[in-house]
């Protein structure tokens, strides 16, 4: 087996845009695969930072995932992140929502904050072409679970309100999480009901974290458990209807309800859970987009090159 750039090239610095210009464009697959990429110096040059670390799709925050001031983008910016994305056929681009954001939240200052912080996320979606939004669904701390989903799903019609999703191309993808107290979306059955609530008013589909499907007590390491989870994916939210998967391994064990990404093949999933996912015929439609740790340089370039790897040929 021919050795992978990553191992041949081992860099100093962990921005790959302070790397050497590659000699050669990166080998693509047949599959969308890419990784979270950093938006340092302006979120236009994390359409650079993905092609630089072969991939094909990316993810990223349209402003600081952690602060509330609002961010504006300049139509430069725009421009240029739309024609370096042509350039390289980087499609689909996904936006990850701020982490403060809970529009399930009962506080309602808080509430009305959240609402408008997610308002600011859409327009910059559209500002950028995006095709996908993916958010938590929220805390429901303070009320019932089904109130907190229905307060999620008042709360992102409000915020969408004005703006032709569908006519933007602009999809809300509500991610599953980890099961913690009191939050949303730790199950499939959560999701489809999320979905369910919004399917009349904006475009929707859904995000499927690994790491989070696996600490919150499905079984996706074994291939008995891998298949029936897939079964029961596609009976609740539907296989078609996951349009993103969260290609993340564990550090903690099933059920944990632990969310700490690993890097690919080194946690508690291994290899065979990705090499399965990539190679479903029934996930070809989805984006594949690691979520992995950057401890040291090169590893978003390993990450990537471990999904690819393990790509099967037609």
């Amino acid at each position: 087996m021919a050795k992978s750039h990553a191992s041949e090239f081992r860099p100093a610095e962990k921005d790959p845009l302070k790397w050497p210009s590659p000699q050669n464009p990166p080998s693509m697959t047949e599959r969308r695969i890419g990784i979270h990429t950093s938006i340092a110096g302006g979120v236009e040059h994390a359409a650079a930072r993905a092609h630089r670390l072969g991939c094909n799709t990316f993810q990223i925050f349209s402003s600081s995932p952690r602060q509330w001031q609002p961010y504006s983008l300049a139509q430069n910016q725009c421009d240029t992140m739309k024609r370096l994305r042509q350039n390289y056929d980087l499609k689909p681009l996904v936006i990850h929502s701020n982490y403060l954001i809970n529009l399930a939240g009962t506080n309602v200052p808080f509430l009305k904050k959240s609402i408008a912080a997610f308002r600011g996320e859409l327009e910059r979606g559209f500002a950028l072409c995006a095709d996908y939004l993916v958010l938590h669904p929220g805390s429901f701390r303070g009320s019932s679970r089904d109130e907190g989903l229905e307060r999620t799903a008042i709360s992102i019609t409000e915020a969408s309100k004005g703006l032709d999703l569908a006519k933007g191309g602009l999809t809300i993808l509500i991610e599953n999480t980890a099961g913690a107290e009191y939050s949303l979306g730790g199950t499939f059955e959560q999701i489809t009901e999320l979905l369910a609530l919004l399917r009349q008013t904006v475009p929707v589909g859904a995000c499927i974290d690994t790491c989070h499907t696996h600490v919150a007590g499905y079984d996706i390491v074994s291939k008995k458990g891998r298949d029936l989870t897939l079964r029961h994916l596609e009976q609740t939210v539907g296989l078609k209807d996951v349009r993103v998967w969260h290609c993340n391994d564990a550090k903690a064990e099933r059920g944990s309800r632990l969310d700490r990404h690993e890097n690919i093949g080194r946690g508690k999933l291994g290899l065979e859970v990705f090499r399965a996912l990539l190679n479903d015929r029934r996930l070809k439609h989805a984006a594949f987009i690691a979520e992995t740790p950057v401890d040291d340089p090169g590893d978003d370039l390993r990450n990537v090159e471990a999904l690819k790897g393990l790509v099967e040929r037609a």
